[in-house]
């Protein structure tokens, strides 16, 4: 349902303890500079049973808890309350980030039966690609019923998903007073890919005017899941010698190459402009693929896109692509490839062409990116656990975001494309034997 949220206050939170000298120049990465200034946002929900009644009566003591405990975060994540200088490092000063509260006219249950995602922007305090030189900024908003939204937009110049994850636990960690349950970032992803001139480079590739891009939310549970995978499995066989092994794809294998194969049907890209080159990109963190593997705690943009180039020959329903996505994503990580983009030169290269063939429109790019597997419904600031979380529409056309229904056995697709795209889309009838029809966001 569509929902009017009005904001009440506004102000900036510091961190708790000034930034000592030696940690106020916080140079980005490589893969930082080379990301488009844009926040990734997430929207996390908490129903009045468990935050005892977050209330005009009530709420001070929860919201002063949740901004001190954010003052204390910051400490810890200091680059987020820095100002970003010239896409070349972070000016850690303190001066800190943008946080708002709000107050939305309807019950939580009431916009959970039907959550929009559009109207998920209306929990974040700034439009997704108004970053400016800003790490991160928060919304807290309350319903009538008492519950609670709490929206963290992160700059993905400074972050990538697991680093965003990483901040959100972390302050909800320190929100319960959970001492025994702190990990600490570790911000070193300079010394690993150390910034380079990337002049000339077009940090906006793919993005569009927000009113471009409508963003729809289908839902798959476990039982559609599992027979993706089976359709999947049935026709994708290695040979490895004289004998043949069935390889069940992953849960995003197997609805990444479904919602790919649906889209080129419904558009008819496929047959219509068979002089354009398709191209699908899985983002892939990189922390466990290094050689020796990386913490998960390292903090900044440590993922890169497995490039996947579909071979349509004879493959109308896709079965291929789960083996050319799987050798794609097999091919990110590991020595040679983390040698290539620390050189910087030949990847920087690499994606400029890319951007010039996308621009001219020879290339039709469609990106997928997984925040399933996320300790997301693990965010606990005292409270209980959330019972919904969301992304909101985000400003990319062809992109899907997957993330975890509540009950972590279904996955929610949020798919952001053109309107006339989408509407062909929608109307699908492959696709929606597939789709939950439940409005349910708890599914």
């Amino acid at each position: 349902m569509k929902v009017d949220v009005q904001v009440i206050s506004r102000c900036t939170i510091k961190p708790s303890s000034p930034t000592p000298d030696h940690l106020q120049h916080y140079p980005l990465s490589f893969l930082d500079q080379i990301n488009p200034p844009v926040f990734m946002p997430l929207v996390l929900f908490y129903p009045s049973d468990q935050n005892h009644l977050i209330t005009s009566t009530s709420g001070p003591g929860k919201l002063n808890q949740l901004k001190k405990s954010l003052s204390e975060a910051l400490t810890r994540f200091y680059p987020l309350a820095g100002r970003l200088i010239d896409n070349t490092y972070v000016d850690c000063n303190d001066e800190g980030i943008p946080y708002v509260e709000a107050r939305a006219s309807c019950r939580l249950s009431d916009f959970l039966d039907n959550p929009i995602p559009g109207e998920l922007n209306k929990f974040l305090p700034f439009d997704l690609d108004d970053v400016k030189d800003i790490g991160m900024v928060i919304q807290v908003t309350l319903f009538e019923c008492g519950g609670v939204a709490v929206g963290v937009a992160i700059s993905h110049k400074i972050a990538d998903a697991t680093s965003l994850f990483l901040f959100v636990t972390s302050w909800a960690t320190i929100s319960r007073r959970d001492s025994h349950d702190t990990r600490s970032p570790i911000f070193e992803s300079a010394a690993i890919f150390p910034p380079r001139d990337v002049a000339g480079y077009n940090h906006a590739l793919g993005m569009v005017k927000k009113d471009e891009i409508v963003t729809k939310r289908l839902v798959f549970t476990a039982s559609k899941i599992a027979s993706l995978r089976e359709k999947y499995t049935t026709n994708s066989n290695t040979a490895t010698g004289d004998e043949y092994h069935q390889i069940r794809p992953t849960r995003i294998e197997a609805l990444s190459a479904f919602i790919w194969t649906r889209f080129l049907t419904a558009t008819a890209g496929h047959k219509d402009n068979r002089d354009k080159m398709y191209m699908l990109n899985h983002a892939v963190n990189l922390r466990p693929r290094m050689h020796p593997p990386l913490s998960e705690c390292y903090f900044g943009n440590l993922s890169r896109p497995a490039i996947t180039i579909p071979s349509f020959d004879n493959d109308e329903q896709g079965y291929g692509i789960v083996n050319q996505v799987r050798d794609a994503i097999r091919n990110v990580g590991g020595d040679q490839y983390v040698t290539k983009l620390r050189e910087g030169d030949k990847h920087l290269n690499f994606i400029k062409e890319r951007a010039k063939l996308v621009n001219k429109g020879e290339v039709v790019s469609f990106s997928f990116t997984s925040l399933c597997r996320f300790p997301s419904y693990e965010a606990d600031f005292g409270w209980g656990k959330p019972v919904w979380i969301g992304s909101a529409s985000l400003t990319f056309k062809n992109l899907v975001v997957f993330l975890d229904t509540q009950s972590g056995d279904g996955i929610e697709a949020w798919i952001n494309m053109k309107l006339e795209d989408m509407a062909k889309l929608e109307a699908d009838k492959e696709l929606l034997k597939y789709v939950s029809t439940s409005t349910d966001a708890k599914t």
